[in-house]
């Protein structure tokens, strides 16, 4: 092993086997991988492992919903995750799953580690129970509203508006999904890992460097507040893991899903003769380990994970370093505006390093949010990859393959310049190790610039007309082809495919960040071929256009939605307090409803099978959170739901008698 060489493992957070991958989502892959290569450029034992986070109650809807086992969801999105990833350049040592017997065993064995160090206590508490369906609710078969911020139809354990966790009891106005009915509470044994007890150990470990200033003070938050002990199992049905020793509990997903870092590990271990899996998760391991998360899931990592490992023997992480969130053209993502794009389409129409390059141009050591503007990234990738990267090599390399027989000089003509590249080599090898992509970027495309100064200035098509000049034209393209090489060592951990046909072309190795102080100088070049193209514009509009959702809604692409995207919907019984016609439109009635929560207006297509003095007084079923649209005739707050094969044969959908205005239909 080479002096001063470190050890690390490296993890990305393991993405959710329930929907495929996107852009957003890319963000830390990209941010990771570009890490993992920096580190092995630089001849540190870097391994990067991540898997597929299969178990909880998302995976089981889906899988009941299409009518097959969780196994299959699961391995579906595996295989598809890993597809897009590696087409994106990530590059995993391995890529596992946390449905995995060596999961399952560390989960166990943890597990036991904590009962033994009286760790897991059991309680008695109240538990949704759904009398309709006959069973116990998991968090996420419960929508409501969150306790702390008031956002409503959340998710029974944690709030996707303000990330806040809470237990399903403090979830307000709880529903089940299953039957839409209000569910009672009922008593059920659970099992709670004493997190209070690791209060100092924690407060001590999160401000000893291990996180961001910003995560650390947020976190003192929840210190001061005081650590609840934590809800470690969950009632069948269930899909994860059962506890030992009981009929009907499961481990939580979030015991088990952090607990899948060290399985795909255990996993390449066991294929593998150079790594042990003591050596880096031992309790003394001098080995380095870090964890790449979003801000999203802070709490777990840095005070249910740490307090786990440490409660069970194991060490815990170096360090865990949290980003923040994607937006496109300074809007959250959007399946309407065409923004929510997934990797797959990305990758039909755009290049995967152009993305990895602009994310690497934006990205600094922080959990602030990043844009990726449309006409910025299109820009961005045709001046600096293309006119001033690309352009270096290709304005060099066509006099050294036609007037030099594709060989380079003994000399450099500016060895000043050339040690001036080298030495900046230390200032950008800072920049990455500190995780400041967007400096290094910077000062990478400034020595860019100086490159094409270079050329400019010494202008080889010119020399190369003058039989007096004509021999210095070898010394120059043997200088800018130096610079380049230097710059794409530079930009390999980012650029990792274009720095592949670069080493071919140039017929050196770029991969070794120290190889950049030894100048080629007497080898051979092999010829030129395009390292990139430019971005059309046009293929980011077709990506756009193909990324939106059919008009009404954001159905999946095989036209069905889901039973989340139904329970949105609220429909209820109004009353018809008046009707009218409306000047100008030959389908269009406006009613006024009485929905129970007030009245609103309605514009209604049903002018052709009703008149408005037969609709005054009786009762119609509306959906009511149906976002206000501005039609040509005024706006309409809802829609009256009807039935019909043509426009005579139109039937309101009519309550039983007895039916009250405000009543919900279910």
């Amino acid at each position: 092993m080479p002096e001063n060489q470190r050890k690390l493992l490296v993890t990305s957070a393991l993405p959710y086997a329930n929907g495929p991958i996107h852009i957003g989502h890319l963000v830390e892959y990209l941010q990771t991988d570009i890490w993992v290569r920096f580190q092995r450029s630089v001849g540190n034992k870097c391994t990067y492992v991540c898997a597929s986070d299969a178990h909880g109650t998302p995976v089981m809807l889906r899988a009941r919903d299409e009518g097959i086992e969780p196994e299959k969801i699961v391995e579906r999105y595996r295989e598809e995750h890993q597809r897009d990833f590696a087409a994106f350049h990530i590059g995993f040592d391995n890529y596992h799953s946390t449905h995995s017997d060596e999961n399952r065993e560390l989960v166990e064995d943890i597990y036991a580690k904590l009962v033994e160090n009286d760790l897991v206590e059991t309680r008695t508490i109240k538990q949704a129970f759904d009398e309709e369906a006959g069973m116990f609710l998991p968090d996420r078969f419960l929508r409501g509203t969150c306790p702390v911020c008031g956002a409503e139809d959340q998710y029974g354990d944690n709030c996707e508006s303000c990330g806040a966790t809470y237990s399903t009891s403090e979830l307000k106005d709880r529903k089940s999904i299953l039957s839409d009915t209000t569910p009672v509470e009922r008593d059920s044994e659970h099992l709670f890992f004493r997190l209070g007890q690791f209060t100092d150990i924690l407060q001590e470990w999160t401000h000893s460097g291990t996180l961001d200033d910003a995560i650390s003070k947020k976190l003192d938050e929840w210190f001061d507040a005081g650590l609840q002990d934590w809800d470690i199992s969950r009632d069948a049905p269930y899909f994860g893991f059962r506890i030992p020793g009981t009929e009907d509990k499961y481990f939580y997903v979030w015991l088990d899903a952090p607990v899948g870092y060290l399985a795909s590990f255990l996993n390449l271990c066991e294929r593998r003769d150079d790594l042990d899996f003591d050596e880096y998760f031992a309790a003394d391991s001098t080995a380095e380990l870090y964890h790449f998360i979003g801000k999203d899931i802070v709490y777990f990592h840095t005070l249910f994970w740490p307090a786990v490992l440490e409660g069970a023997g194991y060490r815990k992480p170096t360090k865990v370093f949290a980003h923040g969130f994607l937006t496109v053209n300074g809007q959250k993502m959007s399946k309407s505006r065409g923004t929510f794009v997934s990797a797959a389409n990305w990758l039909d129409h755009l290049d995967p390093e152009c993305l990895r390059y602009y994310y690497a141009g934006k990205l600094s050591p922080g959990i602030e949010d990043i844009d990726l503007n449309l006409d910025d990234f299109i820009a961005k990738s045709n001046s600096d990859l293309v006119g001033k990267l690309v352009n270096i090599a290709s304005r060099c390399a066509g006099f050294i393959v036609r007037g030099y027989e594709g060989k380079l000089d003994a000399k450099l003509e500016r060895p000043e310049l050339y040690t001036r590249f080298v030495d900046s080599g230390e200032k950008i090898a800072t920049h990455y190790e500190r995780r400041e992509y967007s400096r290094a970027m910077r000062l990478i495309m400034q020595l860019a610039d100086q490159a094409n100064q270079y050329i400019d200035e010494r202008k080889p098509w010119v020399l190369a007309k003058d039989d007096a000049t004509a021999a210095e034209v070898q010394a120059v393209c043997t200088q800018g082809l130096n610079l380049f090489r230097i710059l794409m060592i530079y930009l390999t951990p980012v650029l990792p495919a274009m720095a592949e046909k670069a080493a071919v072309f140039l017929n050196a190795d770029v991969s070794d960040w120290h190889s950049r102080s030894d100048a080629l100088l007497g080898t051979q070049i092999n010829k030129f071929e395009p390292l990139m193209t430019r971005v059309d514009p046009a293929s980011v509009e077709k990506m756009i256009e193909t990324s939106k959702a059919p008009e009404g809604g954001d159905q999946n692409d095989d036209g069905y939605i889901s039973i989340d995207d139904f329970l949105k919907i609220d429909m209820r019984v109004a009353k018809v307090m008046s009707a009218e016609t409306v000047e100008g439109a030959d389908k269009l009635l406006r009613v006024t409803l009485d929905d129970g929560d007030g009245e609103r207006s309605v514009l209604a297509g049903i002018k052709s099978a009703y008149a408005p003095d037969d609709l005054v007084g009786r009762f119609v079923v509306v959906v009511a959170n149906l976002k206000p649209r501005k039609m040509k005739f005024g706006t309409s707050e809802g829609m009256i739901l009807a039935a019909g094969d043509n426009d005579k044969d139109i039937f309101l959908l009519s309550p039983d008698d007895g039916a009250t205005a405000g009543m919900r239909v279910r």
